[in-house]
Parts: C-alpha cells; sequence; structure tokens
C-alpha cells in the first residue's frame, strides 16, 4: 500500500477538503485523519519557544557548528 500525507481541513458538513490536489484519479482509498488535540501547541509557536529559550543558547556556540553547507552533497 502506497501512502500520501497532505493536509487538509473538514468543513462545517464534516467534508474533508485537502489542500492540494492529489495526482491520483478514480482510486479507492483509505483515509485515516490524525486530528490535534486541543492543548498540542502549535509549530510556529514551539518554533517561536526554541529560538527564545536560554535552554538551547548553547546551539549559537562556534563549537556546535559542526555542519557546512557542502554537507550531504
Amino acid at each position: 500500500m502506497k501512502a500520501i500525507e497532505t493536509a487538509g481541513q473538514i468543513d462545517e458538513k464534516g467534508r474533508l477538503q485537502i489542500d492540494t490536489p492529489l495526482a491520483v484519479t478514480n482510486k479507492r482509498v483509505k483515509v485515516i485523519i490524525l486530528l490535534p488535540e486541543d492543548d498540542d501547541i502549535q509549530d510556529d509557536a514551539w518554533l517561536k519557544a526554541m529560538s527564545t529559550n536560554d535552554a538551547f543558547s548553547f546551539l549559537n556556540e562556534p563549537a556546535e557548528d559542526i555542519y557546512s553547507l557542502s554537507d550531504g552533497v
């Protein structure tokens, strides 16, 4: 079975609308819907918290800068 990940929204009538069209047509599919918990932190809030938290300030030290733009090429 092949998996495709995309995002979408459930409208006021309970219908799922995905954000981008799929390249697949005329196929039956199984759908698994993952709903965020009400108390889940949003991605942008998590990234902001990480970037301003002193607990991660050690990442700004030169000794932690071990990768370059050419790594993985």
